[in-house]
């Protein structure tokens, strides 16, 4: 059986990844500057990392099986 939505969910996970950069730049943007808190900017990237890693779950082929 084929998966037809197998590259969307590839496409997405290549947007997390490019997410996840920016976020983990971010990050060490804020310790080279010496801040002791993430910004506000890394923890929108996360969130929008977290959506999109829903989106991914959610088109997943589904299966009877329990984990």
């Amino acid at each position: 059986m084929t998966d037809e939505y197998e590259g969307l969910r590839e496409k997405l996970r290549m947007i997390s990844d490019e997410i996840a950069d920016l976020a983990m730049s971010d990050i060490r943007n804020s310790i080279e500057e010496g801040q002791k808190k993430t910004s506000d900017i890394e923890k929108k990237l996360t969130r929008a990392r977290r959506s999109i890693e829903k989106a991914i779950h959610l088109l997943e082929p589904e299966t009877d099986e329990f984990m």
